[in-house]
């Protein structure tokens, strides 16, 4: 992460204003051999040539009869020279009248133009009757007509999802050079927060269940990183110091909660203490405006620290605007961030701060080809279950307090493959 000012005037940024400006000084991790059963989901990062042609032969695409299409015609009868499988390589050329059986993927004999499907044919010892000659010169799938010797097969950049691990394992390249999972470091913070260990006091209500370490932990996995969990901080300068100190080595620091303003959201003084030089501080949307942004010296170089609100659900909409992207910029994506489809409101919303919102919304087809998305009920950031039955945020501009059933606005889905190169939210 490269040096950036500290101005003040980075309080109060728009969302996709504060997303450029956490993955702006974000590389590609180094690059790493993977065998190709631990490469899927990496990105590549070197340019694989291939060494050979693929199919290296020209081969049958049917089970049925090699023959010459100037032999063929309805009723010929063939004499049949030998058989041929797959794994197997003919041992002659074809003559005139002549023809070889044939196995899908066997090597074509010398001198056959084109295989015709066995049920086409009715054989009988060593002869072959060609009922239908519809297939003369087809069925074969030539030498090097996916891959030729020499070719780019895929580029540095590219994503690896099974058939791309297939295309490599097919011309037998592996180790691929892949850029490495990022190592993402999380803590929360705050005496009422306890893991499940202190099962018996959170069902009593005199402390609440850290579920922030178990959707992180998730979503940092969902994103392609390597959670490591450094576990939950007290409300003191010397708890915060200690736990994020465990954060050294790690690749991005995830803090929740303490990024307020309360006097216990001590997370930006401890930071700045140490070194860490702010360069987001709140954002201009709801759920999720307390926002934290910066770099803390590192024994490896500047750490990258973002700072998610501690409600669970601005905890887990925050996340996916900002961490999400930063994540897959250091996984080598090119496009870190979420595309936005064009959903219609199935219902009225009303809303209250003239903040840009982020609404957990269900979108699903609708009987006109169009995308129709309503709320999963009440809103608050602290009612998780908005989030679980989610599966889209639905983007209100900051301009539009009231919204009537109808009118069409953006929406992120949240399983969405595709992603964009630009924050359109």
């Amino acid at each position: 992460m490269g040096p950036r000012p500290d101005p003040a005037a980075l309080t109060g940024l728009a969302p996709a204003e504060a997303a450029r400006l956490i993955i702006a000084g974000a590389s590609p991790l180094p690059a790493v051999p993977r065998p190709l059963r631990e490469a899927l989901d990496l990105v590549m990062a070197e340019d694989v040539i291939s060494p050979i042609d693929l199919p290296p032969w020209t081969n049958s695409a049917m089970d049925g009869y090699a023959c010459r299409s100037s032999d063929v015609r309805a009723g010929v009868v063939l004499r049949v020279v030998e058989t041929v499988a797959a794994g197997q390589f003919p041992a002659r050329a074809l003559a005139a009248g002549e023809a070889t059986r044939i196995f899908t993927g066997a090597p074509l004999p010398a001198g056959a133009d084109g295989v015709i499907r066995q049920e086409d044919t009715v054989a009988a010892d060593d002869r072959v009757t060609i009922r239908d000659p519809r297939d003369a010169g087809k069925n074969i799938r030539r030498t090097g007509e996916d891959i030729r010797r020499g070719d780019l097969v895929l580029p540095s950049g590219t994503p690896l999802g099974p058939a791309q691990l297939g295309v490599l394992a097919s011309i037998a390249h592996e180790p691929v050079a892949v850029h490495r999972r990022p190592v993402v470091a999380f803590l929360g913070s705050g005496d009422e927060i306890v893991d499940l260990d202190r099962r018996g006091e959170i069902l009593a209500g005199t402390k609440i269940a850290t579920s922030n370490s178990y959707t992180l932990s998730g979503m940092i996995r969902r994103a392609g990183g390597v959670p490591r969990e450094l576990g939950i901080a007290r409300d003191t300068m010397e708890s915060l110091r200690e736990h994020i100190a465990r954060a050294d080595g790690a690749d991005v620091l995830v803090t929740t909660a303490g990024v307020s303003v309360g006097e216990h959201d001590l997370v930006r003084s401890v930071l700045t203490e140490l070194g860490c030089a702010m360069q987001v501080w709140r954002v201009r949307m709801r759920p999720g405006a307390p926002l934290g942004f910066g770099a803390l010296p590192a024994t490896r170089g500047p750490l990258p620290w973002v700072g998610l609100p501690g409600n669970p659900v601005s905890t887990m909409v925050t996340f996916e605007l900002f961490v999400r992207p930063l994540i897959r910029r250091l996984l080598g994506h090119t496009r870190p961030f979420r595309r936005t489809v064009s959903v219609v409101l199935e219902e009225e919303i009303s809303l209250g701060p003239k903040l840009r919102h982020y609404l957990r919304a269900i979108v699903a087809p609708r009987a006109d080809g169009t995308l129709g998305a309503r709320l999963t009920g009440p809103q608050g950031s602290g009612i998780l279950t908005s989030m679980a039955r989610a599966d889209a945020l639905l983007i209100v501009p900051e301009d539009r307090p009231r919204i009537p059933a109808g009118e069409t606005l953006s929406a992120l889905v949240l399983d969405d493959p595709h992603h964009s190169a630009e924050p359109a939210y």
